[in-house]
């Protein structure tokens, strides 16, 4: 279901992000002028898993579950608090989503479409640069996530000797 915020809502959550890190108060208002908002009841879709949609998402209410499907199954692999973001790869390159993401609760998701985004380059330019930087963290910190999840099952599976 869609939800239109008010622009100081936008603002206010924003402010609390991952995305906002590096940004000043002007440019936090500068970036919620361009995002819109959504609200999800509890098990909504967001996306589902190779959707073609490259809108990044930034949850400000709620726990969103981030879900890889396999053999037909959906599992949740994350649960999102607020002030994370997903989304990061479809919204820089374009490609589909490589997991799908449902409300696990009611919650509420703002909204940049790279359209959006990339109109800030002309007038904001540091703004889109410090936004990348985040996407950049954003993305590294998943990366390491996964690599340290993907060691600590290697060690498990070698310390049992295969036996889980």
């Amino acid at each position: 279901m869609n939800d239109q915020a008010t622009d100081q809502q936008k603002t206010d959550w924003l402010r609390d992000s991952v995305l906002a890190t590096e940004l000043d108060t002007a440019e936090i208002a500068t970036l919620a002028l361009a995002m819109g908002s959504e609200r999800l009841a509890s098990q909504d879709w967001l996306v589902i898993e190779g959707d073609p949609r490259r809108t990044l998402f930034v949850l400000v209410a709620g726990r969103l579950d981030v879900l890889h499907r396999h053999d037909g199954v959906d599992s949740t692999v994350y649960r999102m608090s607020p002030g994370e973001c997903a989304g990061t790869r479809a919204f820089v390159d374009g490609s589909p989503r490589k997991a799908g993401l449902r409300a696990a609760h009611e919650c509420v998701v703002l909204t940049l479409e790279p359209d959006d985004f990339e109109a800030l380059l002309a007038e904001h330019p540091m703004l889109v640069l410090k936004v990348m930087r985040a996407l950049f963290r954003i993305t590294h910190s998943n990366l390491m996530r996964a690599n340290q999840e993907s060691h600590e099952l290697r060690n498990y599976v070698t310390r049992s000797h295969g036996r889980y």
